[in-house]
């Protein structure tokens, strides 16, 4: 790492890069061959994201003991905020398996060596606060209905929520301004972490680019968006076993969607190559 640049790229200022108008069918071909790369060596993969569902257990468990049951479901939703920093290490896979490079297990580990790693962080920091704010928001929506204090039984808690007024107005609310962090999260930072691995442009310009993305394929990134949170949902329901298989095949995919929207130089140099 030459210097520490997080707004600017290391190059100091830079042009952001040229993006691409895509369709549905692109964004099912990107979840293909995410699929295709998740299936080369799938237990690899399994093994690496294996952390996932033990860190939502974790929180659950503090969730359980620490007086705050209603935040299971919050804390829950809440991880698809994180997912574009969680999945880092499989885009690296992803690139390098384009780029016909090694893609051995512990290549997920050589972004630490990445020049943008500045930037991530940063863009990392930004969506941590984001899901901070998320559970702020969620704790707070919860006291507007049932007040401070907290359910006395998760099951009973459950079932005042699904029959009862207050809790299905609290339910819709709670979902509502859910969308909206998630629709923040989905337009600053769809294509920030690929990009920052593949062009270290700094985090303003991935996160610049992300806008112009989304603004520029508005169905198609929403139908993303929709794809990756109901997969995380079911991912989620067996205890978060199948966040496991779940998160390596958005992360490759997210590559891969990153590649159809945004022009990259070192993939059209490599093409002009081989052609």
């Amino acid at each position: 790492m030459a210097a520490f640049h997080v707004l600017s790229g290391a190059q100091g200022a830079v042009a952001d890069p040229e993006v691409r108008r895509i369709d549905f069918n692109d964004v099912f071909d990107a979840l293909r061959r995410g699929l295709d790369d998740f299936w080369e060596k799938p237990s690899h993969y399994v093994f690496i994201c294996i952390v996932y569902p033990i860190i939502g257990l974790l929180l659950l468990s503090w969730a359980s003991t620490g007086q705050v049951l209603q935040l299971i479901f919050p804390l829950i939703a809440g991880f698809a905020l994180l997912g574009p920093l969680a999945a880092i290490g499989l885009y690296e896979i992803s690139r390098r398996r384009e780029a016909g490079m090694d893609t051995s297990w512990r290549h997920a580990l050589e972004v630490r060596r990445s020049p943008a790693v500045p930037s991530i962080i940063a863009v990392g920091l930004m969506l941590t606060v984001i899901f901070l704010a998320w559970l702020v928001t969620a704790q707070a929506i919860y006291a507007q209905f049932y007040g401070s204090a907290g359910p006395d039984s998760f099951v009973a808690f459950v079932f005042d929520v699904l029959t009862t007024e207050r809790g299905w107005t609290m339910l819709v609310t709670g979902n509502l301004i859910g969308f909206l962090f998630a629709l923040v999260v989905l337009a600053t930072t769809s294509v920030a972490f690929p990009l920052l691995l593949d062009q270290d442009v700094g985090a303003s310009s991935a996160i610049r680019t992300s806008l112009r993305v989304i603004q520029t394929n508005p169905a198609p990134l929403l139908l993303w968006g929709f794809i990756v949170a109901a997969m995380l949902a079911v991912g989620s329901l067996p205890l978060f076993a199948g966040l496991a298989v779940v998160v390596p095949i958005l992360g490759h995919a997210t590559w891969h969607l990153y590649r159809k929207a945004v022009v990259s130089p070192t993939a059209e140099a490599r093409s002009k190559k081989k052609a």
